[in-house]
């Protein structure tokens, strides 16, 4: 085991030991305040008797056509910045303009629009994905060196060739980031959106929360706080490192 890792371990640890003193010391009420065994118990409940597995699923499942459609719009919209000025200088102003609206912003249009259920959803994970990742797509454009595109123009690459031919994998690094970025801002935007749009299929991690407040069952939105955390650190390191590791890192793309 790495010294990294044992840290990490031992500052959990930490947490925890941290929070079942603050609780013992009945600072707040037990209805705000849950112990340590409160919060497992509501853990294990969520998955043996609330079903938050089938809700963890329903959630992923949005999440990941949220992600893919704001991914292929994002990569398709940028990249006409490399074939074109004017399109790229047009672009460039809606994703300043738009990357600035909140979310919960757009939820007026998305129930006009699309009513309330998982259509509405998708919507607001594709607005939370698709800005954020063209800013990297652009700035990973913007920074190939001039040399590379000269070389490729060269040897007869233009238009959709050029950009995967040179401007992709010339800018893999910041493009990857950028799906970081735009699973993280999904997550997020999908959570909240189920809070709110959830109650229309009664599906999805955020509409388990919302319930669970109704309840005031606050060892429960704490254990699905957990769960959240869980699935984000599944991600992370069980695939966004692992594609890292064998992809910019093994071709010396970072350091």
């Amino acid at each position: 085991m790495n010294k990294k890792l044992c840290a990490q371990i031992a500052f959990l640890v930490f947490i925890l030991i941290l929070w079942q003193i603050l609780y013992s010391m009945h600072i707040w009420p037990e209805l705000l305040f849950p112990s340590v065994s409160m919060i497992g118990d509501a853990f294990i409940r969520a998955f043996t008797e609330r079903e938050l597995g089938v809700m963890i699923l329903h959630s992923l499942r949005l999440l990941i056509e949220g992600l893919f459609i704001g991914v292929v719009f994002a990569f398709i919209l940028s990249s006409l910045f490399a074939i074109n000025e004017n399109l790229s200088a047009i672009y460039n102003m809606l994703v300043c303009m738009f990357d600035l609206i909140p979310g919960i912003a757009l939820i007026p249009v998305a129930i006009l629009w699309l009513g309330i259920g998982d259509e509405a959803i998708i919507f607001m994970v594709v607005h939370s994905v698709i800005w954020p990742m063209s800013r990297s797509i652009i700035d990973g454009f913007k920074a190939v060196p001039k040399i590379y595109t000269e070389v490729g123009k060269n040897m007869g690459l233009y238009g959709a060739k050029l950009i995967f031919g040179v401007y992709l994998p010339a800018s893999f690094e910041r493009l990857f980031s950028g799906i970081k970025v735009g699973w993280a801002r999904a997550w997020r935007g999908l959570i909240s959106a189920e809070m709110v749009f959830g109650g229309g299929s009664a599906l999805g991690i955020g509409y388990y929360i919302t319930d669970r407040r109704t309840n005031l069952d606050i060892s429960g939105i704490f254990a699905t706080i957990i769960v959240i955390i869980l699935i984000g650190i599944v991600v992370e390191y069980g695939i966004f490192r692992v594609i890292e590791k064998n992809t910019v890192v093994k071709w010396g793309m970072v350091h």
